[in-house]
Formats: C-alpha cells, sequence, structure tokens
C-alpha cells in the first residue's frame, strides 16, 4: 500500500474534514521552558546508572514513527530557513539538545530516537527511517540555577509538546506551500530532476497529513504548557479517532499532568497517577502506542492485520530493566547548598507523623510475597474526595464510545455493543495490539513472566478516583507539584491552598530555597500557568484549620514546620545512589 493508502485508511473521514482548516491559522504558544545551549557542561547526580544506561536511554526506539527520518532532519521552520530540529528549535520547545556521540550520532536532542521499519512489517508503512519519540522525551530534566545544569535521569521534563506539535505541523504546511522552501528541502536531499522532485512531495505530503490531522485533535481550554501532557486522552484520541478513524469518539484533553518521574515507578504495586495498571510491558506498550507506533486498525480481521504493529517489546523489556535499578537523585549540595541536618531530623518526625501514612517512608512497605516470591511497594491510594486536588483528569474522557470495528472483540458480555464505555473500548484495544505482539514474540513463560514484571494475572479491578501517593525519595527535584503541575514549589505544598501562587512562570529556572520552580523568573513569552482554568486547579492537599477531608489533608503548620519539612524532603534519600531491591527486601 502507498503513503497515500495510509493516510487514507488511518486517519479516515476525519482527516479529510479536519484537512480542509488552514494551518496557518494555529497559534503557537510561546514557550521559554528551556533555553538551554549545547555546549555548557552537565552535572550528572549518583542515580545508579553508567554513562551507556543515560544514553542509551535517551535514545532508543520504542517503535514511534512521527516523520520519515530525512524530512525531520532537513526540515525548515515555518519562519525562517533554521532547521526544525536544530538545538535552538528544539530547546525552544522543552527538548533538551545534546551533541553527536556514537550512540546518537546526527546530535538528536534527548527524547527523539531513529526507528527502522521493514516492507510489510505493519500494513500501510513505508519501510524505512523514521524520527521519533521515546520515554525521554518526558521523562528526561534539567534542572539550572547561576549558570549550572543539573540532569535528572527518568525525572519530570518541561517539554511542550502540544507547542511542538502545532509548530512541526506549521512547518509542514509551509514548506508544501512556499515553493523556495520545499526546493531547498529538495537540494539537501538530493531530489535533483523533476520525477524525483514529484516523487518527494507525494511522500511529503503523506507524511504531513496525519500530522495536520493530529494537532486538530489537541484544542483545549487548558493549555498543557511545557512539562505537562494530557496522555490518557491523547493515547485515545491518536487510537480510536487518528488511526481507527472512529471520529465520534474524541474526547477533549482538558485534564492535563505532568509526567511522573520514573524512580521506584517498576516497584510499585500500582502505577500511573490514578493507579489503574500493575503489568508493566502493558503500561509501557500502552504509552509506545501514543507516541506514533505502527499500529494496523483498519483491517478487517487479525488474520489480515489487524492490531498488527512494530512493537518493540525488547526495548521496552530493557527500559524497564533498567529503571529497576535507578535510584532517586539526591540533592547536590555543592551546587545547591548544604542541607541544615538537624533541621531536617525535625521535618522527618514531622513527615511520620503527617504524610507517611500515605506517602511511606524508606525501607518503604511492601505486598506478602506472590506466587513468583516478589513483593510490591504499597503505595497510598487516596479518593479524590479526600485530597481534594483538581479532577479533571478523571472526567475528561467521554463516557460512552461508538464501537465501531471493535464490536467483537470487546469482553464476553459486550461484544457486538455498538457503545460500550470508552474506558472499555480503549483497553480492549489496547490489549488487542499487546496481545498480537506478544505472540508475534512467541516468548517463553519464563520469558512472559518477566515481560509482566513478575505480577500475577490477570490483575486485580483498578480502584476508582483515586490518587497515587508514591515515596518523596528525590521529590525535591520534580516541580511543579500536584499531578497537574500546579504548585510551584514544595513550601507551597505545606500551606493552605487558598494561600498558593494564583500564576507562575515555568522554566527550568531553579529556586533552591522554597525548592521548585524560581517563580521570579519570567522571561518575556514563557508560559504562564493559569490555576483558575479548568485543569488547572491548585487546590487541595491543603494544610489549614478544619476537619480532614474535602481538600484538608492536615493541620495548620507553622513556619518553623514547614520549613522543616522542607529540609527533610531536601535530604531524600538519605543515602545516595540506593537503588530499591526489585520484588523487595526479604519478607521478615
Amino acid at each position: 500500500m502507498s503513503r497515500s493508502g495510509r493516510n487514507l485508511t488511518m486517519f479516515g473521514p476525519f482527516a479529510a474534514a479536519i484537512l480542509l482548516s488552514c494551518a496557518a491559522s494555529i497559534s503557537l504558544p510561546a514557550s521559554a521552558a528551556a533555553q538551554t545551549p549545547a555546549d555548557q557542561s552537565v552535572i550528572h547526580l549518583n542515580q545508579g546508572w553508567s554513562d551507556d544506561d543515560r544514553e542509551w536511554f535517551y535514545h532508543f526506539s520504542q517503535g514511534s514513527l512521527l516523520l520519515p527520518y530525512d524530512i525531520f532532519m532537513n526540515l525548515e521552520v515555518a519562519g525562517s530557513q533554521d532547521l526544525f530540529r536544530s538545538d535552538a528549535n528544539s530547546a525552544r520547545y522543552g527538548l533538551i539538545p545534546e551533541g553527536a556521540n556514537s550512540i546518537n550520532p546526527d546530535g538528536l536532542p534527548l527524547g527523539i530516537s531513529k526507528t527502522a521499519i521493514a516492507a510489510n512489517e505493519v500494513k500501510g508503512w513505508e519501510a524505512g527511517e523514521y524520527a521519533g519519540f521515546t520515554c525521554a522525551t518526558c521523562h528526561e530534566t534539567e534542572l539550572s540555577y547561576r549558570g549550572k545544569r543539573v540532569r535528572i535521569d527518568a525525572g519530570v521534563n518541561k517539554a511542550d509538546l502540544q507547542s511542538y506539535f502545532n509548530a512541526l505541523d506549521v512547518a509542514l504546511q509551509a514548506t508544501l506551500n512556499d515553493t523556495a522552501k520545499f526546493d531547498r528541502l529538495a537540494a539537501r536531499l538530493k531530489a535533483d530532476n523533476p520525477g524525483r522532485k514529484d516523487t518527494l512531495r507525494k511522500r511529503f505530503e503523506n507524511a504531513a497529513g496525519p500530522i495536520h490531522a493530529l494537532v486538530r485533535t489537541l484544542p483545549s481550554p487548558a493549555i498543557w504548557g511545557p512539562g505537562r501532557f494530557d496522555a490518557e486522552i491523547f493515547i485515545q484520541n491518536i487510537l480510536q479517532v487518528a488511526m481507527a478513524g472512529l471520529r465520534e469518539n474524541w474526547s477533549t484533553a482538558t485534564g492535563p499532568v505532568k509526567p511522573p518521574f520514573l524512580w521506584n515507578s517498576p516497584h510499585g504495586e500500582w502505577t500511573l497517577w490514578n493507579a489503574i495498571v500493575q503489568d508493566p510491558i502493558a503500561r509501557n506498550l500502552g504509552e509506545a502506542t501514543g507516541s506514533f507506533m505502527a499500529v494496523d486498525l483498519h483491517s478487517k480481521t487479525p488474520a489480515e492485520g489487524l492490531f498488527a504493529s512494530n512493537a518493540a517489546i525488547g526495548e521496552l523489556q530493557r527500559v524497564e530493566d533498567q529503571l529497576e535499578r535507578l535510584a532517586p537523585p539526591s540533592w547536590p549540595e555543592d551546587v545547591f547548598g548544604k542541607i541544615d541536618r538537624d533541621k531536617a531530623k525535625v521535618g522527618k518526625a514531622l513527615f511520620v507523623d503527617q504524610c507517611a501514612g500515605c506517602h511511606g517512608i524508606w525501607p518503604y512497605r511492601w505486598t506478602e510475597p506472590n506466587k513468583f516470591g516478589k513483593r510490591f511497594m504499597i503505595v497510598g491510594l487516596v479518593p479524590e474526595t479526600y485530597v481534594g486536588t483538581d479532577p479533571q483528569a478523571f472526567t475528561a474522557m467521554r463516557p460512552f464510545a461508538l464501537t465501531g470495528q471493535f464490536a467483537d472483540y470487546l469482553p464476553p458480555e459486550l461484544q457486538g455493543k455498538p457503545i460500550v464505555p470508552t474506558f472499555i473500548l480503549q483497553r480492549t484495544i489496547q490489549r488487542s495490539i499487546l496481545e498480537t505482539a506478544i505472540r508475534k514474540l512467541k516468548p517463553t513463560e519464563a520469558q512472559l513472566v518477566q515481560l509482566n514484571g513478575y505480577r500475577e494475572l490477570p490483575s486485580p479491578p483498578p480502584p476508582q478516583r483515586v490518587w497515587k501517593a508514591a515515596p518523596r525519595d528525590g521529590v525535591w527535584a520534580t516541580a511543579p507539584f500536584l499531578h497537574n503541575g500546579s504548585v510551584p514549589n514544595l513550601y507551597e505544598m505545606l500551606i493552605p491552598a487558598a494561600e498558593r501562587t494564583k500564576k507562575f512562570c515555568v522554566s527550568r529556572e531553579f529556586d533552591p530555597i522554597k525548592v521548585g520552580l524560581d517563580v521570579s523568573s519570567c522571561d518575556p513569552g514563557a508560559f504562564v500557568l493559569d490555576t483558575t482554568i479548568i485543569g488547572n486547579s491548585n487546590s487541595g492537599h491543603s494544610f489549614q484549620e478544619g476537619p480532614r477531608g474535602n481538600g484538608v489533608i492536615g493541620p495548620l503548620l507553622t513556619e518553623d514546620q514547614r520549613w522543616a519539612l522542607v529540609e527533610y524532603l531536601k535530604s531524600i534519600p538519605e543515602e545516595p545512589g540506593r537503588v530499591t531491591p526489585y520484588g523487595g527486601p526479604p519478607a521478615q
């Protein structure tokens, strides 16, 4: 099938409708999330990874096919002849530039990788090399302080992906509509005669069409901004709307969340902000499907290719193994200043009294060993109604969806139904993609157990409308706080919610006093997070007078108590480079 065929089958009538709109009308929110020169030295902390571990994590392929590689490498931005993939443009949208090396010979920014797909591997996808995203796009970051850059492996990046996708679409459409731009691209790719130039234009049109369709699923009253992403709705819209063509199933992305930090994630009994997943390969492949993995959602039956993909199961297993031995970052006293150990000791006692019931404390609490002899970290599961934080992430997804061509693959009690709850359809599609990929891999029983993270399957039903309260080790490096990034620093997490900053700029500049974003740093064009907009509320998790619940989680603290808690949170993990044993410590 041609790439033109891919456009028609992959996006269906949804693409035909939205391609009528003009890309030039797209608003590009400016972002000062990462004005990061590529030639400055980077300070790496002791997180248990080698240089090779880090470099592989930055650029491994999870099967993402965003754009043909040669087009991505030579595409110009819309307003100039600068390359879209340049360090300056990548940094504008929060990607971290990196110089060329043996693993990254083309000097791609962190989180961009190269993926090759073979002919006929997935119906509708042309063989070749593609540029795409990997875990480090969202889960790798740097903190800036007085000209120094501190790298946090598997931390919370400030990538502004909503603006990045919009800008990429505008660049593609500008190249299609500007003869001089297209001719420069053709010259770079040595399309030096009419026949080659015509072939390139057809390839380019077919590459640009899906991106142009994608950006029409992104509008939201809650602009995500740097370091936030409505991943659940984005993945739903990618699979159900963009790939499967069920345009009626579109949901508005009004529940942006920040990417969670990944240390200790493989060890937890539940993962994700809303504690809905246990099986790691299901979680990781679900993320990959939302990162432009090639999937066939148009063939009539699995025998004809339905649910086939280029899933990189082996790479996803390796990244999970690597995350199992990742340590939380320890506060670098030579950069951010000495920790007051006496004050931290007072703060620890307060934390045990006020916070550890939900968040835990080293050496954590663990489940009993399962049939594989593995134990998992017990994480706090706090009802949304109790903690009182912004609920939009629970309500953004439309309640019901048309099942279309997937009706026969629903759970037995729902098979053949034309309409089901949206989350059931989403899980059906993702489960079918995963099962198809695993059958193709043909793992042994032992390999399958490892892929599932030694979890007993089927997983229990996930808890409903709860937030996961994970341990706080390394949390000092993960501002802004709450699931939607609506609180700029740790100090403001300890005051009455009504007294928190209502608007603040999001940047990489670090405040080592209140521990979080330096809200005094607001460069021209920086993104301002407005907590009065839907999805952005900074309510809840409040320490104030009054009964517990409905957003109040603790008593009104004194200033000394607040600063003692901040000092303690700076001090954990108390042992630099401490890696949590996967499967838990031996049962006592």
